[in-house]
């Protein structure tokens, strides 16, 4: 590891792309933690190394752990069908639809048609309370399936909401219980949340905003059952990196089931033509993704909301583990923030070229 790098990966904030980031490195490898930027654009106070963030999509991972406990338990079968636990969620002419193909994103259902990180759509709709039913009538009242189940991979948000309606119709309790229950209580977990309706962050945290022209509008406080089991919940650094090491060591999950974490289905990733000739392969796991940066083998989740983007990961011996936030400034885009890309490559000890050091 090498801490200059570190410190080089996330200084010069603010800057036009982000406000702040945060960047803890643990492990035999080495241990490292600093922070750029402000928390606050107009106070200027510094990011707060534990402070506690929208972790978006990493949300993913809790939840998959969560079903494979009540798989472990057998109260819920990979191989049944959606349509097996819930017979009037999905579309009568919609193929029977697995568990695991929710968990490994190999279902071909429908996403919900909207740009969630679209500025002006977020702004007029951040305060809105959603609920399931109404996210699963706008992903599959009149859409077609986008692939037979079990053929292709497509990241989204849509399995994991399936997947959080499949937990609760199991166990009868909202499916935030069996994350709380089976995760966050047991590890001690004292910064993470899974918020429901609550629109704000508590406890320490570097704010969010969207940069327009000079303007900066705060967007730290947003109702989050949009992205419901998919992408609501809140963490910090310390309590990721605990969840990561309990994940590979076997803490949560039985042999079989932490075995499946790392498990990637052997099929094409989906790109939406015609030709899978040209398509990659699948590189998602059982609520974790396969990052290979130069020599070093990683598997975590990224995530991110409007005013955050974040990302957890470690080798598969633990010995290189790394949490970070970081605070952007334009929400959406197809590509990752430049800073983001420097501090996946200075974790990796990766070299960057001259030019964008």
């Amino acid at each position: 590891m090498d801490p200059d790098a570190l410190t080089e990966a996330i200084e010069g904030l603010p800057n036009d792309e982000a406000s702040g980031a945060l960047l803890q490195v643990r492990g035999s490898a080495g241990q490292w933690e600093g922070t750029s930027g402000v928390a606050n654009i107009h106070t200027g106070s510094p990011v707060p190394i534990r402070g506690r963030f929208r972790i978006g999509s990493m949300t993913k991972t809790f939840v998959a752990t969560a079903a494979l406990q009540l798989v472990a338990k057998r109260r819920l079968s990979l191989d049944r069908t959606v349509q097996s636990y819930l017979p009037d969620l999905l579309p009568a002419d919609y193929a029977p639809v697995t568990v695991r193909q929710l968990l490994t994103y190999t279902s071909g259902l429908p996403g919900v048609p909207i740009d969630h990180k679209d500025p002006d759509w977020f702004l007029a709709n951040r305060f809105r309370t959603w609920t399931p039913a109404e996210l699963f009538d706008l992903a599959f009242t009149g859409r077609d399936m986008l692939f037979e189940p079990g053929t292709e991979q497509r990241y989204g948000n849509i399995d994991y909401l399936v997947l959080g309606a499949v937990i609760e119709r199991v166990t009868g309790r909202p499916y935030g219980d069996a994350v709380r229950d089976g995760i966050i209580r047991p590890l001690g977990l004292t910064g993470t949340v899974v918020p429901g309706t609550d629109t704000q962050i508590h406890g320490p945290h570097a704010r969010g905003y969207e940069e327009n022209d000079g303007t900066y509008t705060d967007i730290t406080e947003a109702n989050p059952t949009f992205q419901w089991a998919a992408a609501e919940m809140i963490s910090n650094a310390p309590d990721l990196d605990r969840f990561l090491v309990a994940l590979f060591s076997g803490r949560l999950l039985p042999p079989a089931q932490t075995a499946l974490l790392f498990e990637v289905p052997n099929v094409p990733a989906y790109d939406g033509d015609t030709n899978p000739a040209n398509n990659p392969r699948a590189h998602l796991g059982h609520g974790l993704a396969k990052f290979v940066m130069g020599k070093v083998e990683f598997w975590g989740k990224t995530g991110d909301r409007p005013g955050y983007n974040n990302g957890m990961a470690a080798t598969r011996d633990l010995s290189r583990r790394a949490v970070f936030s970081v605070n952007t400034l334009h929400m959406g885009g197809e590509v990752q923030p430049e800073i983001t890309e420097r501090i996946i490559a200075a974790v990796a000890g990766l070299a960057r070229p001259a030019e964008q050091r």
